[in-house]
């Protein structure tokens, strides 16, 4: 596969070019090496493209995975204590987890743990790959790019979707690139309030 578009958001490839080159260069080399043919595998029902080979989000993921496996990219958590008290809630947001749990006991509320969870992460950058429904990119983007950004266990995202001309050949309802970047563009320079960078792919 090939990158045909970026955008830095918050100066995000800008930092990963001075600062995390070496990750951002194992990033290339990953989406390089995606063969994406062998993963055009599933037959469509859906009623305008019956029949036809699309590209399958399963195997795409599968591809990626392998590869950013390969280069220890893995995992992570963040966890933390929420409650029914927006004004508490903006007290605790830059404490450790403990230290949410003992403030909000403390108030006498109920505190409820909570976690985000992204599937790559190394050295402070992190990487979601989404080929799923429109909503799931602003959760990445809204929620877990700016989750981990916040509990200073990142210092950028990054995002990577299918440009409009490889979501064609998908599922109806996949995200795809220009159309995220316009939904972010919208937003304003400052929001999210997190270092990204947008990336679109094609075969």
């Amino acid at each position: 596969m090939k990158i045909v578009e970026t955008y830095s958001h918050l100066n995000g490839l800008e930092y990963l070019l001075v600062h995390k080159k070496k990750l951002w260069f194992e990033v290339l080399e990953v989406i390089k090496n995606i063969d994406a043919e062998i993963c055009k595998t599933k037959i469509s029902k859906e009623k305008t493209k019956k029949g036809k080979i699309l590209y399958s989000p399963i195997d795409l993921n599968k591809s990626y995975k392998k590869l950013l496996d390969d280069k220890k990219w893995s995992e992570s958590r963040v966890s933390y204590w929420v409650t029914n008290d927006a004004q508490l809630i903006r007290k605790t947001l830059t404490l450790s987890p403990d230290l949410q749990k003992q403030e909000i006991e403390r108030k006498g509320l109920e505190p409820i743990f909570s976690y985000n969870q992204t599937d790559f992460v190394k050295d402070r950058v992190a990487i979601e790959i989404q080929f799923g429904k429109y909503s799931f990119v602003a959760y990445d983007l809204f929620v877990k790019h700016l989750a981990f950004y916040v509990g200073d266990q990142i210092d950028v995202g990054i995002e990577i979707l299918p440009m409009k001309s490889l979501q064609s050949q998908m599922s109806a309802g996949v995200a795809y690139y220009e159309g995220e970047l316009y939904n972010i563009v919208r937003q304003g320079r400052g929001v999210p309030s997190v270092p990204l960078v947008i990336v679109g792919i094609a075969p």
